[in-house]
């Protein structure tokens, strides 16, 4: 890379290679490789993230199409011609799509209202068509601005959430897990040691959806939706300084529900109840 250019995430860089003979399910995979003032640093996280995320996918039978939002997608409802979809993080969600206008907000990068509003296009269609969704980080944030809800946009006291000047982004961070979810059920454990680096959070939870796992501090750090198969994360499981088991407990969950075209928690086992205080504002 010439000096003072920016860097630049290709697909052969993340893309496993292998890919199953026989699939048990195809999985649509949005993400921006490259979006607004990424680094070095952040282009390597791109990197090892995404290349992690395809490579679980194919080592769990699924193959995947990779959609690419750093550029206009040709069209967002393609996605849904799939059996179902997976939605990684990046920069932070453009504060308009949740009713914040501030154009200071602390900590902001990366913003592509353009690259949101393909990324929101797709999910609306992916759900409409009954498909099971696992989004990740911006993803997270993304499901739930596109259902209503909004985000905080600077957490103040990050601490617990990503590492702070001079310091690795991202850090082992605590959650609990919401007794009687259905991440609940995936993960088979109340506390899980996730990696994060979000400067960025849900707040308002939207309509349909309940908490099922909170930092230490009360930040919301996972939803699911009350009756669709839609699990939405605010850490990144497919951080490979992260658990294995942790990662392919969620992906083979998600993979499974694609391979079955389960669009709905109660196509794959008996509802569970949620806890009705744990849907709302995310009580800090």
């Amino acid at each position: 890379m010439r000096a003072g250019a920016a860097p630049l995430v290709r697909f052969d860089e993340v893309d496993p290679g292998a890919r199953p003979e026989r699939p048990v399910a195809r999985i649509a995979v949005v993400v921006s490789l490259n979006f607004p003032d990424m680094t070095e640093p952040v282009a390597d996280l791109v990197r090892a993230f995404t290349g992690t995320a395809l490579a679980t996918l194919v080592e769990l039978g699924a193959a995947f199409e990779l959609f690419d939002t750093s550029s206009a997608l040709a069209s967002s409802s393609a996605v849904a011609d799939l059996d179902g979809l997976l939605v990684l993080g990046g920069g932070d969600v453009d504060g308009s799509l949740y009713g914040c206008y501030d154009a200071t907000i602390p900590n902001s990068y990366g913003v592509d209202l353009r690259a949101d509003h393909n990324t929101i296009d797709a999910l609306r269609a992916v759900v409409a068509a009954g498909r099971p969704v696992l989004a990740i980080c911006r993803g997270a944030q993304l499901v739930n601005v596109a259902g209503g809800g909004s985000v905080i946009p600077d957490i103040e006291d990050y601490r617990l959430h990503r590492g702070g000047p001079g310091e690795p982004m991202f850090v082992d961070e605590a959650v609990t897990v919401v007794e009687g979810t259905r991440l609940a059920s995936l993960v088979q454990s109340e506390r899980l040691a996730v990696r994060s680096g979000h400067h960025q959070a849900i707040d308002r939870v939207a309509d349909g959806f309940v908490v099922c796992a909170r930092a230490d501090d009360g930040i919301v750090e996972g939803i699911e939706h009350r009756e669709r198969w839609i699990l939405a994360l605010q850490w990144h499981p497919e951080d490979p300084n992260g658990p294995d088991h942790d990662r392919l407990g969620i992906f083979r969950a998600f993979v499974e529900a694609a391979a079955k075209g389960c669009g709905s928690w109660s196509a794959i086992g008996s509802p569970l109840v949620h806890r009705a205080a744990d849907h709302g504002r995310s009580g800090r």
